[in-house]
């Protein structure tokens, strides 16, 4: 496993279906450098602490996924899901501000989740993954930014999140970007209790 997937340790472990698993390594390795080093906020306005400096982006992102495992557990969420939903919202997660930056610009896309949905599509592939399940994949990550869907111009470029499955992902990524909650990271970026 090379260093990107070793970063993704833990959360592929979530990942049940081997097949699923297989093709998210292969999808994490493929990802851009910079989002393995990058701040999740370039201004901190819309993060917390544990999601700043080196790193922050990586930490926000495995937050989000270990907020979809703790809430898949349970069987008010979790029963909602096949084992294999739930393999592909953990893998919606990870991905889902893996290219935020578009092709490595200076600054934050708005319409980065059409970027990450994109690059899912075009590697396709090189996955194990099948159409029906890239459409669900790509359809959870395009949808992540919730309501907020449009630029600063205000043009609507996103959709709004509107099944089960793209509520969850929109879900587990917005707490994970809530100042209010202070989650510790150990030096590997692993979360620690």
């Amino acid at each position: 496993m090379d260093f990107k997937a070793t970063s993704f340790k833990k959360e592929l472990f979530y990942i049940k279906n081997e097949r699923i698993r297989m093709s998210a390594e292969v999808l994490i390795n493929m990802m851009p450098d910079y989002f393995f080093h990058e701040e999740a906020s370039s201004t901190g306005k819309y993060h917390p602490s544990f999601s700043q400096g080196e790193g922050g982006l990586l930490r926000h992102t495995k937050a989000a996924v270990r907020i979809a495992k703790e809430l898949l557990v349970t069987k008010t969420f979790g029963d909602d899901f096949t084992s294999d939903e739930k393999d592909l919202i953990y893998l919606a997660l990870i991905l889902h501000d893996s290219i935020k930056r578009g092709d490595n610009e200076p600054y934050t896309r708005f319409d980065h989740p059409i970027y990450a949905s994109n690059f899912v599509k075009s590697n396709k592939d090189k996955t194990e993954l099948t159409d029906e399940e890239v459409i669900l994949l790509t359809s959870m990550i395009e949808t992540h930014m919730g309501e907020w869907v449009t630029d600063y111009k205000g043009n609507k470029v996103l959709e709004e999140p509107k099944t089960k499955y793209q509520k969850m992902v929109h879900l587990c990524d917005y707490l994970s970007s809530k100042k209010f909650l202070d989650i510790k990271f150990n030096e590997e970026n692993e979360i620690v209790f």
